[in-house]
């Protein structure tokens, strides 16, 4: 899915990009050391690393980095010590809630794991499968889950991964012509004009971005480098 006619490029984007990508480089964020892609790192098995990852994605929307890292060790240790699809299958919803309760939706989550761990043993030989459409196919994954996935799990850049903080700050920067009214609208924008390279990096550098500076709540305009450049036009 594209858009019929590409968004126009925004005026000084290369700029403003370089800019946040410079103060990103100057200070860790909890996507840096607790996102997604971290998850895996703890298997040894490459399709236990894939599951792993895709695990720590159903388990971050609505949730912060720190909570959802912490959920997937526990859930890990609660499983024997490994995040493996027959493990999730075969363990008790309660052994699985109790492990993730502090993450949003803990309840609906359990659920959802359980049975995309049934699918991914029926229908995909216990892995993670590698197209966007089979990935929003398992319950609880949707478009920006598929995306990173697939580039975490298969470094297969087919898309960028638009959450909150890329969507809020790309619409702060004044990127979109009309202000996009929710992550799938501001993803189709982005990836119509900004080169496929970058496609990967900007969900990861954005987010940290938007966990350390550009908050959703009190965005630290006097520290923003964007500022000074008078690169954002909601600095205040």
């Amino acid at each position: 899915q594209a858009l019929k006619t590409p968004h126009p490029e925004p005026e000084r984007w290369k700029e403003t990009y370089d800019t946040i990508k410079e103060m990103r480089s100057n200070f860790v964020a909890p996507v840096d050391t607790m996102g997604c892609d971290q998850a895996q790192f703890k298997e040894s098995d490459p399709k236990s690393r894939r599951f792993a990852t895709l695990v720590s994605l159903m388990l971050s929307s609505q949730t912060k980095d720190e909570v959802t890292d912490a959920a997937v060790s526990k859930l890990r240790e609660a499983l024997g010590g490994s995040l493996t699809v027959d493990a999730m299958i075969e363990a008790e919803p309660s052994v699985i809630s109790e492990a993730i309760a502090k993450v949003g939706f803990w309840r609906r989550k359990t659920d959802y794991l359980q049975r995309a761990a049934q699918r991914l043993r029926d229908e995909f030989d216990s892995d993670v499968p590698k197209t966007v459409d089979e990935l929003c196919s398992l319950p609880g994954v949707g478009p920006k889950m598929a995306f990173l996935a697939l580039q975490v799990a298969w470094d297969l850049n087919h898309g960028i991964g638009v959450d909150v903080h890329v969507h809020r700050i790309t619409n702060r920067l004044g990127w979109h012509k009309k202000p996009t009214k929710n992550p799938e609208e501001t993803r189709l924008n982005l990836q119509s004009w900004l080169p496929k390279e970058l496609h990967r990096e900007i969900n990861h550098m954005l987010v940290g971005f938007g966990q350390v500076v550009c908050l959703p709540v009190g965005p630290k305009c006097d520290s923003c480098a964007l500022s000074t450049k008078q690169l954002c036009p909601s600095a205040r």
